[in-house]
């Protein structure tokens, strides 16, 4: 669905295909990944990611500066050629408050063209947000702990096949990777972890058991 997100535009996208599809009277329940007008994982994944907001910021704001005018744009080009076995073709993206999962996105293809962005800060004075050594391993252990979530998103959010028996093991996994993140080493992690799994635990502590029938019945 194209922009806007409001709870406005979904709702009223949601009613239109129940009444065509003839469901309006038999619909039990509804997933949804958009956070900000459903109310769902996104804020709480959004509230655990302020935790690495200064890579994030970083990031973002490189990415704006890059995709600012065509002749930044033209000139990055230019830096990824010079960087040997650099894959630019996904090119670059900037993530949006709607959508945690652009978030991993922007972080999974900055990270790709982290030596481009290197070149670009020895070339263009005016660049002045290339992430130092640190920060770099702060957004790849980022980008790998956010991974699972974007994975999961995309599961279950299919249009192509039936998702209902995909739902509960995959809350489950979510569950596993945030409790392996509490036993982390790195401080970040860790408390990042801590802060989505009091949210997690929030909203899951009490669930209705339908949403574990789809499972259940799975040949």
């Amino acid at each position: 669905m194209p922009p806007p997100h409001t709870g406005f535009e979904l709702s009223s996208k949601i009613f239109k295909l129940l009444n065509e599809w003839g469901i309006e009277k038999k619909i039990m329940t509804l997933t949804l990944d958009n956070v900000s007008a459903n109310d769902t994982c996104q804020d709480h994944l959004k509230n655990g990611l302020k935790f690495a907001h200064d890579v994030l910021d970083k990031i973002r704001k490189s990415v704006k500066y890059v995709r600012g005018s065509e002749s930044r744009m033209i000139r990055f080009k230019e830096c990824v050629s010079a960087i040997p076995d650099l894959n630019f073709t996904s090119g670059l993206h900037l993530d949006v408050t709607t959508r945690w999962n652009s978030t991993y996105i922007m972080l999974e293809s900055a990270i790709k063209c982290r030596k481009a962005f290197e070149y670009l800060k020895a070339t263009d004075h005016a660049y002045k947000y290339c992430l130092s050594v640190d920060e770099c391993g702060r957004a790849e252990r980022i980008c790998e702990f956010l991974y699972p979530f974007y994975e999961t998103t995309n599961l279950i959010s299919g249009t192509s096949y039936p998702t209902s028996n995909l739902y509960f093991l995959q809350v489950y996994h979510i569950q596993c990777v945030l409790m392996e993140s509490l036993r982390s080493e790195d401080e970040l992690l860790r408390s990042m972890g801590e802060k989505m799994m009091n949210k997690f635990k929030k909203y899951w502590e009490k669930y209705s058991v339908i949403l574990a029938f789809g499972a259940i019945l799975d040949p």
